[in-house]
């Protein structure tokens, strides 16, 4: 091959390295750039249906709370507006730093009364540890009826939001009273029970050993 030869060949070479340019590496740079940011959000992710021992909440759905949901665990507290007795406004962030029991009930409800005695219970059981927040959905109307039953049956505060407006807040949304739910001391739902309960068995007790554990 004479060298007039070798030279064209050498610069055809050079031009089809140029045509082809940097792009093949760059491609791979990025892949490889984004299997790593998707590996380390999987490991930065949060597991927050689980307590720090491991138990997966859900696995606590039977008896009482066999109706027990985690479908929206990790959903924060909703920023929506109640009263208390005093008629100050309050909202869940105000409670943050704790293990919040949000019981939204209503005088009209037969299972949100027979149940409101054993999350009293539920207080007195976890002292210090937890918050019960009974949540008044009854209309105007019914403040004074509701305030009085709270009154009269239970030594948990009196908290009322009459347009139901934090049941509509959630996510999804309450399907109905009563609904209580279960949030850990940084504001993030942990577990959903669409029913009344008796929050004074078996059951409840593990449900909030495994949220007290977790947080």
């Amino acid at each position: 091959m004479s060298d007039i030869q070798a030279g064209q060949k050498t610069g055809q070479a050079g031009q089809k390295a140029k045509r082809r340019g940097p792009w093949p590496w760059i491609i791979v740079v990025l892949g490889l750039a984004v299997i790593g940011a998707a590996g380390a959000l999987y490991v930065l992710r949060p597991s927050v249906t689980k307590s720090a021992s491991g138990t997966d909440l859900k696995s606590l759905a039977h008896g009482d709370l066999a109706n027990l949901t985690t479908a929206s665990a990790g959903q924060p507290a909703p920023d929506t507006v109640f009263i208390d007795a005093a008629d100050h406004p309050k909202h869940l962030a105000d409670f943050k730093g704790h293990i919040l029991v949000v019981n939204l009930w209503a005088t009209w409800c037969g299972p949100c009364v027979k149940e409101m005695p054993a999350l009293a219970k539920l207080q007195a059981d976890y002292p210090g540890k937890i918050l019960v927040l009974p949540i008044s959905m009854d209309k105007a109307d019914d403040r004074e009826k509701a305030r009085a039953f709270i009154a009269e049956n239970s030594p948990l505060p009196f908290y009322e939001d009459e347009k139901s407006a934090m049941a509509f807040a959630l996510s999804p949304p309450a399907e109905g009273f009563p609904t209580t739910v279960i949030y850990d001391a940084a504001g993030h739902e942990r577990a959903r029970l669409a029913d009344g309960a008796d929050w004074t068995g078996a059951e409840a007790h593990a449900l909030i050993d495994a949220v007290l554990k977790g947080s």
